[in-house]
């Protein structure tokens, strides 16, 4: 059957209604089939695929109203249009209340049959393309997507297996890089809330008071800018999931009003008195010893307790450098791709100089690296030369003491500003000139990055455009 125009299903007991109303839609390029009794049309419901059904309300043996139920529990998707007599509206109208998507009545008239059946088959096709999308989306964000084989990865991987389908909060632990976000919206994907909005927080990259009002949103006045009230991400990720990355933080204000929301299920926009319901399932991660910052006391123990419920630890990628490989070949294949490139490989004496190296920054490091060279490359062999100085010769990496002038007047203050300025010269170079990336790569808040950055006088270089293709760590 063509699918071109959409494909209905015609149940109807008077033969002649059948034909008339199949040559009709035949003549609008539509495919039809037809059946005589509610049980014939769903037999055929149950073998083939349909994009519309015309369902008669006056049925022998099972009635219209029962047909559609069994409809229902069939394929919840496929729609429904039932054709009664002027002397049965009060039942169309309750079947529509039950799930149908609209009623004609006999005699009908033909521009309008035509214009219903159109809409529900538009209907259908939207919410199939939807479903493929959401397929997509979790193929793009699962499995698939996080690479490697090692044994401390799969463990991980079971671990998020076992718990995605759970509502419990999630505590995600694991260096700068070593991909927490993607780990978070694999767990997402996989539970029942995927069909649902996944929505990211990045908690070091803006101030406290920002922070809450972009959590909780604000009514109008409720400080200077407020010119409107606002929802926040908590009303987004409403029946979905929220996720905090780099949770330690946040504000010990902010915190006591996460705490809330975490046992109330409930939370106030900034400047209301009134308080919003919200079922949003909550995962959190740090690059830090959380434990640490409370005993320090800069973050709540009753906080730390609330999110730790399960913990995950993810591996740094010199833990399990027997993916390297797999990593390289993938990312590889991914901006060759994007740059319109035939395929690449990694020379064996390229990747050996990768497995030897440390990747203080992780699978992001590495993904950086990869996409460096794929950039510069002429060759479908790359080797060795096109790996950054700093992966070839680690002892290099940054500056060293013995390039200043040591001479008995010289300030100790003068050696460390000057070599703190070129280390981070050289690891904004490193990262494309993404502050936050370097931040990361530093253990530092993106803020405290900022005041060296402007203290040292360096000049920030156009960041480098980042292709919007698969994710892969954050």
């Amino acid at each position: 059957m063509s699918r071109r125009k959409g494909t209905v299903l015609i149940i109807d007991d008077e033969e002649e209604i059948r034909e008339s109303i199949e040559l009709l839609l035949n003549s609008e390029g539509m495919s039809t089939d037809t059946a005589g009794t509610g049980e014939e049309g769903l037999k055929k419901i149950e073998e083939n695929l349909y994009d519309l059904v015309l369902l008669d309300l006056m049925l022998p043996g099972k009635s219209g109203m029962e047909v559609q139920k069994d409809i229902k529990r069939i394929d919840p998707t496929l729609p429904v249009v039932i054709i009664t007599a002027i002397g049965a509206l009060e039942t169309a109208v309750t079947a529509i209340k039950d799930g149908s998507f609209d009623y004609v009545t006999k005699p009908w008239n033909n521009e309008k049959l035509i214009v219903i059946a159109n809409n529900a088959i538009k209907q259908r096709q939207l919410m199939s393309e939807n479903l493929q999308l959401r397929r997509a989306l979790k193929e793009r964000f699962g499995y698939s997507n996080i690479i490697g084989k090692s044994e401390k990865i799969l463990k991980v991987l079971d671990l998020v297996t076992q718990v995605a389908a759970s509502r419990s909060t999630i505590l995600i632990q694991g260096e700068s890089g070593t991909g927490k976000e993607l780990i978070a919206k694999a767990i997402h994907l996989k539970s029942q809330r995927a069909d649902k909005t996944f929505v990211p927080v990045n908690s070091g990259s803006m101030p406290g008071d920002l922070l809450e009002s972009t959590l909780f949103g604000h009514v109008r006045g409720a400080f200077t800018s407020a010119i409107a009230s606002r929802k926040g991400l908590f009303e987004a990720a409403d029946q979905g999931t929220i996720f905090f990355d780099e949770i330690g933080t946040i504000s010990l204000e902010t915190q006591a009003k996460l705490l809330r929301v975490i046992q109330e299920k409930e939370f106030m926009r900034l400047g209301a008195n009134d308080t919003i319901k919200v079922d949003a399932r909550i995962i959190a991660a740090t690059n830090v010893d959380l434990k640490r910052l409370v005993d320090d006391g800069r973050f709540r123990e009753d906080l730390y307790y609330r999110l730790n419920v399960i913990n995950i630890q993810l591996p740094s990628l010199r833990e399990r450098k027997e993916d390297i490989p797999a990593l390289v070949e993938f990312f590889a294949k991914k901006y060759c791709e994007e740059n319109g490139k035939p395929t690449y490989r990694f020379s064996s004496e390229a990747l050996k100089v990768l497995m030897d190296y440390h990747w203080p920054g992780n699978v992001r490091e590495l993904e950086n690296v990869v996409e460096r060279a794929v950039v510069l490359s002429h060759d479908e062999i790359i080797g060795r030369d096109l790996l950054p100085e700093a992966i070839v010769s680690p002892s290099s990496r940054f500056a060293t003491l013995s390039s200043f002038p040591l001479t008995k007047d010289i300030s100790l203050f003068e050696v460390i500003d000057s070599f703190e300025r070129r280390v981070i010269i050289e690891m904004l170079e490193q990262t494309g000139w993404s502050q936050t990336e370097a931040a990361d790569n530093f253990r530092i808040p993106l803020s405290t990055l900022n005041q060296k950055i402007k203290r040292h006088g360096i000049e920030i270089k156009k960041k480098r455009e980042r292709p919007n293709g698969v994710t892969t760590v954050k």
